[in-house]
């Protein structure tokens, strides 16, 4: 007696397949928030420790390979006064990311002052109450004006230099953590243990360090993963216009500003630069996009 099998019940298909779509769609996620962490890493390990893995001084002059295209000594050539260009994009990054963080950790100081101030004080009769009014105003009046015109407009008031890109980036960026940050404020001083510390005597100080500034430490950090792509393409724009660090220095804006005549006969000189600028803002993008979708941040901020 042969023995048949049984056709399967219709419903396991019906379980299986949505299950089995689940499956591959966390997969796919897993392999790119890798990749774009691979990536992440790759570019900031190769900034940081740019010092050990170039095989030359950035700003070392060599007139006997001037504008010599990428080579196994030279893998992404030279420029016009016969620098090695891989060497200059590892120490440009170091240079880039490192404004950009800083400006990041700038803006982030002031937004979570000027939040916590306005969002622990808005609507609240006393004395006092004028302050959101006055900080969203200027929230308001920051926001108004295009962020990277608003940059350029700081930056050409003061000397050019590094520091000058992270006062005008600064200056700019933190009024979108300032009202991210003053919204979660809004929430957050309706809590209940909030009411329990008010009751009991605790004075505003006390409230907003001790029980709302911890709330508000984590969307600020991911703001910072959010603007940070931004702030390096910012931070080239500035350096691209010769508002930033100044030659011989390198970063990746003065590189292709000091190269662009060239970008027809030597396009290498351009290109590398570019490059590095293009994948670099992509991946913290990426990284942005990841944190705005696991803390539910609005896209579309300004500055």
């Amino acid at each position: 007696m042969t023995n048949h099998m049984l056709p399967k019940p219709f419903w396991k298909g019906i379980r299986e397949a949505p299950l089995e779509a689940i499956r591959e769609t966390l997969s796919e996620a897993l392999s790119v928030k890798s990749a774009i962490t691979v990536l992440v890493a790759a570019i900031v390990l190769s900034s940081v420790f740019s010092a050990y893995l170039t095989p030359y001084d950035p700003t070392a002059i060599d007139l006997d390979s001037v504008k010599s295209g990428p080579s196994v000594k030279h893998p992404f050539g030279t420029d016009s006064k016969g620098r090695d260009i891989l060497s200059r994009v590892l120490y440009g990054g170091r240079l880039s990311l490192g404004v950009s963080l800083l400006a990041s950790i700038t803006s982030l100081v002031i937004g979570l002052s000027m939040g916590l101030t306005a969002g622990y004080f808005s609507s609240r009769p006393g004395k006092l109450a004028w302050v959101d009014t006055a900080i969203m105003a200027l929230v308001d009046l920051t926001l108004s004006f295009p962020s990277l015109l608003l940059s350029i407009g700081i930056s050409v008031l003061l000397p050019p230099g590094a520091l000058t890109v992270i006062v005008a980036i600064s200056l700019v960026g933190w009024a979108s953590f300032t009202r991210l940050i003053r919204g979660e404020v809004l929430k957050i001083r309706e809590a209940l243990y909030v009411y329990a510390a008010r009751s009991i005597g605790a004075t505003h100080y006390r409230i907003v360090v001790y029980h709302i500034l911890p709330q508000c430490l984590s969307i600020g950090k991911a703001m910072i993963g959010i603007k940070f792509g931004s702030y390096i393409l910012t931070e080239a724009s500035l350096s691209f216009l010769g508002l930033g660090p100044q030659p011989p220095s390198p970063s990746w804006g003065n590189m292709i500003s000091e190269n662009r005549a060239y970008i027809l006969t030597d396009p290498w000189m351009v290109i590398f630069p570019g490059l590095a600028i293009a994948v670099t803002i992509l991946a913290f993008n990426i990284v942005g996009d990841i944190y705005r979708q696991n803390y539910g941040i609005e896209g579309g901020m300004k500055g």
